[in-house]
């Protein structure tokens, strides 16, 4: 399993499964085996209307760390939630410039050793001298090293109030906190468009040994890809790689500058904020565009490995390394030539795929990942063949070498035609799920050339071959596959049943796009497959009979195909009482009115989309933050094509769902844009981040 996924999963099992661990604290400071938290205060005592500085300090163990505003591929940023006298304000953290800690292709913004966390604080300006100044601080954070273990504590200060206020014995430790915060920028900066990505290019004023940047939102510029820093001219120009969702042309960037002028200089971290430009910023450089595609096709090939954890996948992916157990015992040229034919059927879908979506572009047509699920037609015809292919090995159907590879037909057949289409049949039913890595890697290929898209699409479709591949050609992976034996028979058909719970699936995605009518039409359909399953098998010794009924079976199955296809579609199903539809007028009234709002692009064919709503977004702690924060929630349906939807896509760079978006309260404040693989944490978190932290 790859490091990323590994970490993932820890991450995941650590904040869905795992109780917080929560500390005991004394008033002003609290302790677990990892962090050892402090309260500072820069006053002993106060004044009324004064504002001061407070500071949360975490000293970490050693190999542990703590995270920033922006976490990187994994992780959760601290947050401390005030309660404070009545009239008494505190305003949000200040974040020091962070570290990077990488872990594989994994790479994380945060904290090592101590750091201070400064926040300002606001006496009420009525407060009477001789009263008491308590503050209250929960505060809630992320500590990880090879495991991630969440934790929290409640921390407080206790202060008189005076007529004149007095620094406190801590003043000193927080004033060299907020000296070494980000600056402002002393020199103009330019952000301009690059075929990899963003291009940041300032003044050259001296030499620098390296240059990073750390942007405050996710997804905007990939955590784990290097930056290249070189001097274009009088200036220097740092490469940003694009994220998951690449910042378009007008946009601000937000974040954070870190320079060092030698290998043992001054270290020294600018606040940077940039809108992007169509035009580069200098000359670019001669090998300018390789990056970019090197890049997409690289988050392509570790999407398509991921894509095998799927749902989707996982069911097709046991069925072939079923097969493959009974080539094994053959020759090793022969397994060879299986695992060839399996990922050319892969690689030939993957093609095929790329090509429809060029011709598709060149027609003018707005398209993405998963479009062909938001034909009724497509949906329906997967279900057929996904009921046939449980039905073979169910034992009552043999679909032969010339479709899935799968059925008695091929046990005295090489079958290479079999694995061939086993390829095809798992590329068609990865389609409507959405991997880590992708989003980045397909944004970039629906904007590049015939030639780019290609080797993108391409690379994904052999991180998806792979697993079988490998296991088709290493004979050491081999020797720790089991013996064939009786128990293959009964696994094969209990492996029915993840395509029997597939065409379930598809039928109620079936349900969203045509109504009952389609669903009627659907059952119909599979009605008539198992019927000619059975009339294959009754009328086998009567080829005439069997040729006749066989007739009678496609034209009925041909006019169930048909019927969908020219059914008008559903009417849209209303939202449910805790959201709106999604519509542009809507977005764009609820923004002028500067409420905050939660947008949600999703289809029913996305299964990645169906584990986030049921997993965070219907949580009730989940749900208790919207109602807080009187936040609205739009709901945007792209189970069949909408061009509203597929707007907002392209306006994030994106060409699928899922799409989250929180645009905070403020009609000037830009969208925050959430992970495609969601938790309650992180969507409580990003609900509850301060505005002004997160425009784009």
């Amino acid at each position: 399993m790859p490091i990323a996924v590994r970490l993932l999963l820890r991450l995941v099992v650590a904040a869905l499964f795992l109780p917080p661990t929560v500390i005991a604290a004394a008033p002003q400071e609290a302790r677990s085996e990892q962090v050892e938290l402090r309260l500072l205060s820069s006053q002993s005592s106060v004044q009324p209307g004064q504002r001061f500085r407070v500071a949360l300090r975490q000293r970490i163990a050693t190999h542990w760390h703590t995270y920033w505003l922006n976490p990187g591929d994994s992780g959760q940023a601290t947050s401390i939630e005030w309660s404070l006298p009545e009239g008494a304000t505190a305003g949000a953290i200040e974040w020091p410039a962070p570290s990077r800690q990488s872990l594989g292709p994994v790479t994380n913004y945060g904290y090592e050793g101590e750091v201070l966390l400064l926040s300002e604080l606001a006496v009420p300006a009525d407060a009477q001298p001789g009263a008491r100044f308590a503050a209250t601080a929960q505060v809630a954070w992320l500590v990880c090293k090879d495991i991630c273990i969440p934790q929290q504590a409640e921390l407080g200060l206790d202060l008189p109030v005076a007529s004149s206020a007095e620094a406190s014995a801590e003043a000193a430790a927080i004033a060299r906190a907020e000296a070494a915060l980000p600056v402002a920028s002393p020199w103009p900066l330019r952000l301009a468009a690059g075929s990899g990505g963003p291009l940041l290019s300032w003044p050259a004023s001296g030499p620098l040994a390296s240059a990073w940047f750390f942007a405050e939102q996710w997804g905007l510029v990939a955590h784990s890809a290097p930056q290249p820093l070189q001097r274009v001219g009088d200036r220097w120009q740092l490469q940003l790689p694009n994220g998951e969702t690449p910042l378009a042309v007008g946009k601000p960037l937000a974040g954070v500058l870190v320079l060092q002028e030698g290998a043992n200089g001054p270290r020294q971290a600018y606040r940077v904020e940039a809108a992007l430009s169509a035009g580069p910023p200098a000359p670019a450089p001669v090998d300018g565009e390789a990056p970019g595609l090197a890049m997409a096709i690289a988050l392509a090939l570790a999407g398509g490995l991921v894509l095998n954890l799927m749902p989707c996948v996982l069911p097709v992916l046991s069925i072939k390394a079923l097969s493959l157990l009974k080539y094994a015992q053959g020759s090793a040229a022969t397994t060879r030539r299986h695992g060839l034919a399996y990922t050319a059927g892969v690689l030939a879908s993957f093609a095929a795929l790329a090509l429809l979506l060029l011709g598709l572009r060149a027609a003018g047509a707005e398209i993405g990942w998963g479009f062909q699920f938001q034909s009724p037609v497509f949906v329906l015809l997967v279900a057929y063949l996904l009921f046939a292919v449980g039905l073979s090995l169910s034992g009552l159907l043999e679909i032969g070498a010339a479709a899935a590879g799968l059925g008695s037909g091929l046990a005295d057949k090489p079958g290479y035609a079999g694995s061939f289409f086993g390829g095809v049949l798992a590329s068609v039913v990865a389609t409507p799920c959405t991997a880590p890595f992708m989003g980045a890697a397909l944004a970039f290929a629906l904007s590049q050339p015939a030639a780019s898209l290609l080797a993108v699409f391409l690379g994904l479709g052999l991180g998806l071959a792979l697993p079988y591949l490998l296991l088709s050609c290493w004979p050491a992976l081999q020797r720790w596959l089991p013996r064939p034996g009786a128990w293959m028979e009964t696994l094969k058909q209990a492996l029915a049943f993840p395509m029997y719970g597939a065409v379930i699936w598809l039928v109620w995605v079936l349900a969203q796009q045509s109504g009952p009518n389609g669903v009627l039409l659907a059952l119909a359909g599979l009605l008539l497959i198992a019927l000619a399953a059975w009339l294959r098998r009754a009328t086998a010794a009567r080829p005439a009979g069997s040729a006749a009924a066989a007739g009678l079976v496609v034209a009925a199955l041909a006019g169930a195909v048909w019927l969908p296809a020219t059914h008008a579609a559903a009417p849209a199903a209303p939202a449910s009482a805790a959201s709106e539809p999604y519509t542009a007028a809507r977005l764009a009234a609820l923004r002028a009115e500067g409420r905050p709002v939660f947008v949600n692009l999703t289809a029913a064919w996305c299964i990645s989309c169906l584990v986030n709503e049921r997993v965070a977004l219907s949580r009730p702690e989940v749900q208790a933050a919207f109602e807080r924060g009187g936040i609205r929630y739009l709901k945007g349906d792209w189970t069949r094509r909408d061009p509203a939807i597929s707007a907002l896509l392209a306006d994030y760079g994106r060409s699928g769902v899922p799409l989250y978006l929180f645009f905070p309260a403020g009609a000037g404040e830009a969208a925050v844009v959430l992970p495609q693989l969601l938790t309650p944490g992180i969507v409580i978190d990003a609900l509850a981040r301060p505005a002004s932290s997160d425009k784009s």
